[in-house]
């Protein structure tokens, strides 16, 4: 059975307005409660600002996901590829349970750390936790090597690595949130091309919430996403980049076992620039941990771009390289 294309716009839309919507009602809280980002320091604001954009984008995935299953429970015959859905939803139901609690665990970290301004232990500690317990349900990387302590290992790696690039690129107005919904679009197009409906469908609703907070946050920014959005946006893109096979001796694509390495190059900006600031702050014996002005956006500004231009410029960079991995999938 093809897989109804109806269903990823659904998803989509479903995603992008209820995270638009609810943003509103989310900064109120937040100021009500004092999470907001206070100007001063390497921060350009002059007012204090609403670190309410991880929930808006958390809702946008939440409320989606609760209406689809209300609608799956209710078994209406006529609803296309329902019975796929079932079977999908019944083949992956821990994975997309732990997921999903790790999403939550992973936010409510990044809230904890907006609040209190958590130590890196702690931080780190609370990120190995989520990352293990995704690896424990079964989303784990192989790269064809047989060994479960490899694979264990080089997943943990691979989503602290992500959600801490994620972390870093949360530095100008919309530039963590376009970078997101750009990879999380690349996925999903990978996905629906190679038919792993599931994947694509949590893909689509990942850059739906997304683009749904977007506006918000671009070019004048009216909301954060704080470390508790930059953290879920990190940790989500992460497991999309696990979830499907890229390669399958089955189903070969144009770039053969190659394949596996499409993540790296949906991903390229974050963790290019990751990789350039750690390296810049090791070899001047600073704390990788501490921020600085010294990422490529900062570094594009610094050479007379104005912010907008440069958030621009990256989400095209991203862009061209994410749709490079379109390629492989031509006929």
């Amino acid at each position: 059975m093809r897989f109804p294309g109806q269903i990823y716009l659904a998803v989509f839309f479903s995603a992008a307005l209820t995270s638009f919507l609810t943003l509103p009602l989310w900064r109120r809280a937040c100021q009500r409660i004092g999470l907001v980002d206070e100007p001063g320091g390497r921060k350009l604001h002059g007012a204090p600002v609403p670190l309410a954009g991880g929930l808006a984008v958390l809702t946008g995935l939440i409320v989606p996901l609760a209406a689809g299953a209300a609608v799956l429970l209710a078994g209406w015959p006529n609803l296309p590829a329902r019975d796929l859905l079932v079977y999908g939803l019944g083949k992956r139901a821990v994975q997309l349970v732990v997921i999903a609690l790790g999403a939550l665990a992973i936010t409510a970290l990044g809230i904890f750390d907006d609040r209190h301004e958590l130590r890196p232990l702690p931080k780190f500690l609370g990120q190995l936790l989520v990352a293990l317990a995704v690896a424990a349900a079964g989303v784990r990387v192989t790269l064809f090597v047989p060994n479960p302590l490899f694979s264990y290992a080089i997943t943990v790696l691979w989503l602290l690595t992500v959600i801490n690039a994620f972390n870093f690129t949360d530095n100008m107005n919309g530039l963590c949130t376009g970078l997101g919904a750009i990879a999380a679009g690349c996925f999903a197009a990978l996905a629906a091309l190679a038919g792993h409906y599931l994947v694509a469908s949590m893909a689509f609703l990942i850059c739906g919430a997304l683009l749904g907070f977007l506006p918000w946050n671009f070019p004048r920014a009216r909301a954060f996403l704080g470390d508790a959005g930059s953290h879920l946006v990190g940790y989500l893109l992460g497991v999309l980049a696990i979830l499907p096979h890229f390669y399958s001796p089955e189903k070969p694509t144009r770039w053969g076992a190659l394949a596996v390495l499409t993540p790296l190059l949906v991903l390229a900006v974050p963790l290019g620039d990751l990789v350039r600031v750690v390296l810049w702050r090791w070899r001047r014996g600073q704390p990788v941990y501490v921020g600085d002005t010294n990422h490529v956006s900062h570094l594009l500004v610094q050479a007379g771009w104005s912010p907008t231009r440069a958030v621009l410029c990256l989400w095209l960079l991203a862009a061209m390289l994410g749709g490079l991995t379109l390629l492989q999938r031509l006929p």
